[in-house]
């Protein structure tokens, strides 16, 4: 019987379930739901940013708005990342937190406030996407959109009066929109003085708050009375127009600013080597301040003079002067062929007194290397006086040097009642030469010529180079020629350097108004521009 019972049992089951498919099969094929409405489809562009929301919440910013641009490699790089900053976040943290922590611990009584845990968890912020401004300062803009839905824990034990309370956050949520500015940008690593960071909107802000393991945020009206604190107090004082300032370095040794002025008189040589082999020498001097991208400044040339006299005055804007040397360098003239080196020495500026004119009689060397033994070889000696004057410490903090939109003054060096033109030359757009685009500025004035540096095959080149003239007047009806060329590269012998475009600028305004950055339209140029910023330093 139990042998029949079980194969009969198996029967049922094979019956059962074949009947079951084919009559589920035959509902499913001829019976419809009589509910279902047929879809109606609609591109896209028919729908405004708040449906496109409902639809699709998690939308990239990006594709939502054309102005943020796609930032994936920088959330890929804090996924990377993500481990070590969170070790290092959390690490600063403590630190900033300890000293806080104890004043409060004596103001409250308290026994011991101390971190049995901090960790943000394993999620990094993600960036939704990054707006980027450009402006005519000297400055960064960026405003990305965070996200970030952390599982942070953060436990902090409290002690007072005997008992013990365990604090935890967790299940932390923050979305925000600031506003980074890197701002003044410098030519020293990493590039930028200060950082600026600024909220665009009130943050949101979601966590959960765990006392002696119950979620406090549970209590009727704590959430939201929690939620618009956080909301108001970051507001008050983050929230666009005001900011929190993080310095990074002194700006005005970053940019290397001017602090001074060398005045230096070439006063005569002696006892100079013969070097033309049908007379004597014909001598000359080039100095120049070292760290300074500017041409060197030449005395005139001394026929046939072994003891030269020029009494010629120059004058040299000081940047640093712990580490600057004035370097003088004698050459010998040639009407053909390469001016040969008669001698060289160099003058530290730490080794002068400030406001105190010295005389100066330096012996000419073969090289700078004091183990040469070619400098001991008599090359003759050149006299000069030279005076240091620096800017006066409390000008310089009146000033404000470490602000980008205020005008230093000249030092004291600058002749009365005249002044310094500072010149920035910072870039250009849509430069275009007929055989090649390897473009240079040429700047003029009263005669004086000064050259920025050549970038090769750019159409948009970005100097930041800077140029000093020293005016014995306010050059109120003077004007500045700026002409921007094009250096034909060693192998285009058919084609020299070409303009690109020049502008003369009127000095008036910029007397006037103490400070001027513009972009200007390039004569001659079909679409091309150059951003200038001068200005005029009194004493």
């Amino acid at each position: 019987m139990g042998v029949i019972s079980t194969v009969l049992g198996f029967s049922g089951f094979g019956f059962g379930f074949s009947a079951g498919i084919v009559i589920g099969y035959y509902f499913f094929i001829y019976f419809q739901p009589t509910d279902v409405k047929d879809v109606k489809v609609r591109p896209l562009v028919e729908y405004d940013s708040i449906s496109l929301d409902g639809i699709l919440p998690e939308i990239p910013l990006w594709v939502k708005n054309p102005d943020y641009d796609r930032i994936d490699w920088l959330n890929r790089f804090l996924e990377m990342m993500w481990p070590y900053l969170n070790k290092a976040i959390c690490r600063t943290a403590l630190d900033i937190a300890k000293p806080i922590i104890e004043e409060n611990r004596k103001t409250y009584k308290l026994e011991s406030i101390e971190f049995e845990s901090l960790t943000l968890g394993s999620l990094p912020p993600t960036f939704q996407g990054m707006k980027v401004y450009v402006t005519e300062e000297q400055e960064l803009i960026m405003e990305p959109s965070l996200k970030w839905a952390a599982n942070p824990n953060v436990t902090v034990v409290v002690k007072a009066y005997g008992l013990k309370a365990t604090v935890q956050i967790v299940d932390l949520q923050v979305f925000a929109s600031p506003r980074i500015t890197l701002k003044p940008l410098v030519p020293t690593f990493p590039c930028f003085a200060k950082i600026l960071v600024s909220l665009m909107e009130k943050p949101h802000v979601d966590f959960g708050l765990k006392l002696f393991g119950a979620d406090l945020m549970a209590i009727p009206g704590l959430y939201r009375f929690v939620q618009e604190t956080i909301k108001k107090q970051v507001a008050s004082m983050y929230l666009w127009p005001k900011t929190l300032e993080v310095p990074i370095m002194d700006p005005s040794k970053a940019s290397k600013k001017p602090v001074g002025i060398l005045l230096v008189k070439v006063l005569r040589a002696q006892n100079l080597r013969k070097k033309d082999l049908l007379g004597k020498s014909d001598p000359y001097v080039k100095l120049k301040m070292s760290d300074d991208k500017l041409p060197s400044k030449k005395t005139t040339v001394k026929r046939s003079n072994l003891n030269p006299e020029w009494n010629e005055d120059f004058k040299f804007v000081v940047t640093d002067p712990e580490t600057q040397a004035l370097e003088i360098n004698v050459f010998d003239w040639e009407q053909v062929g390469k001016h040969e080196k008669m001698g060289m020495n160099n003058i530290l500026l730490k080794e002068l007194p400030a406001d105190e004119t010295k005389v100066m009689t330096v012996n000419l060397l073969k090289t700078m290397d004091p183990n040469d033994v070619q400098n001991e070889k008599s090359r003759g000696q050149l006299t000069l006086e030279v005076t240091y004057k620096p800017f006066k410490e409390e000008d310089m903090e009146k000033e404000g040097i470490d602000n980008a939109d205020v005008v230093e003054k000249a030092p004291d060096g600058t002749p009365a009642g005249g002044g310094l033109l500072y010149v920035v030359v910072h870039e250009a757009q849509d430069l275009e030469g007929k055989h090649h685009t390897n473009p240079y500025a040429k700047i003029i004035f009263k005669g004086e010529e000064k050259k920025t540096k050549v970038i090769k095959k750019n159409r948009d080149p970005r100097w930041e180079d800077e140029f000093e003239f020293v005016c014995e007047e306010p050059p109120v009806n003077d004007k500045l020629h700026i002409e921007v060329l094009s250096k034909a590269s060693k192998k285009g012998l058919i084609h020299g350097k070409e303009t690109l475009g020049y502008i003369d600028i009127s000095l008036g305004d910029v007397i006037s108004n103490k400070r001027i950055n513009e972009k200007y339209h390039l004569i001659d140029s079909k679409n091309g521009q150059i951003q200038i910023e001068m200005q005029w330093r009194t004493s």
